[in-house]
């Protein structure tokens, strides 16, 4: 009886409990390509992080300066062959 009261306590008290909701994850905007090429320079200027990069633009492939990559000629501003710095952050680079 008294073990039947126990769990039937603890379950009630766990049914109670407010757990914390799993956390959405934002929806993914960007193009395939960049179309706004000044705000794209701006953030370049900043010296992103390649993880700033891929995550301001997920769409577009970040090239890094011993990746191998196909020389193939993109016009839609979809691949980005990014020059590091010293820190390793992004300080110019190219569209090909």
């Amino acid at each position: 009886m008294r073990l039947t009261l126990s769990l039937s306590l603890l379950l009630a008290i766990t049914a109670c409990t407010p757990t914390a909701a799993p956390e959405a994850e934002a929806p993914v905007t960007q193009a395939a390509s960049v179309d706004d090429v000044p705000s794209f320079d701006a953030f370049i200027a900043g010296k992103p992080t390649p993880q700033d990069f891929r995550k301001r633009y997920p769409a577009v492939l970040l090239v890094l300066p011993g990746d191998i990559a196909t020389r193939e000629l993109r016009m839609d501003r979809s691949r980005y062959f990014a020059e590091l710095d010293e820190q390793q952050r992004i300080s110019g680079g190219k569209f090909q």
